[in-house]
């Protein structure tokens, strides 16, 4: 006996699924059309010890001077792009750091910043 799709109560179902998955994903293959900031497939560590905080992030396809750094001591802002996509992302950091201590390397997509810590703290009085 041959089925009737015609008659499978499913069906509308199924299509308006795969239509808002189309929507959804505007007919692309997610490498495609604008892409801004970090997002899930950007990798981006950030590791501390006594002495320093480490921030590394991987930054494919991207030219070195189409790299801009900033950081306020509880932040860093790293900026950059591509032909492909642009990076704009603020990375809050585990502790406060000396600014000015900042040094940046960037080999093979991979941007590595390293700062100082900074032991400054202030106390404040309580009336």
């Amino acid at each position: 006996m041959r089925r009737d799709d015609r008659d499978d109560p499913f069906d509308d179902i199924f299509r308006e699924i795969e239509r808002m998955m189309d929507e959804m994903m505007d007919g692309t293959n997610g490498f495609e059309g604008d892409q801004s900031g970090f997002s899930t497939d950007t990798h981006v560590d950030v590791h501390e010890t006594d002495d320093e905080v480490r921030v590394i992030a991987d930054l494919p396809g991207v030219k070195k001077e189409d790299i801009s750094v900033q950081c306020d001591g509880e932040q860093v802002t790293i900026s950059a792009s591509s032909d492909l996509r642009e990076y704009d992302e603020r990375i809050g950091l585990p502790g406060p750091v000396d600014p000015r201590s900042g040094a940046a390397s960037y080999n093979n997509g991979i941007l590595e910043v390293t700062f100082e810590r900074t032991g400054e703290s202030t106390n404040i009085d309580v009336e």
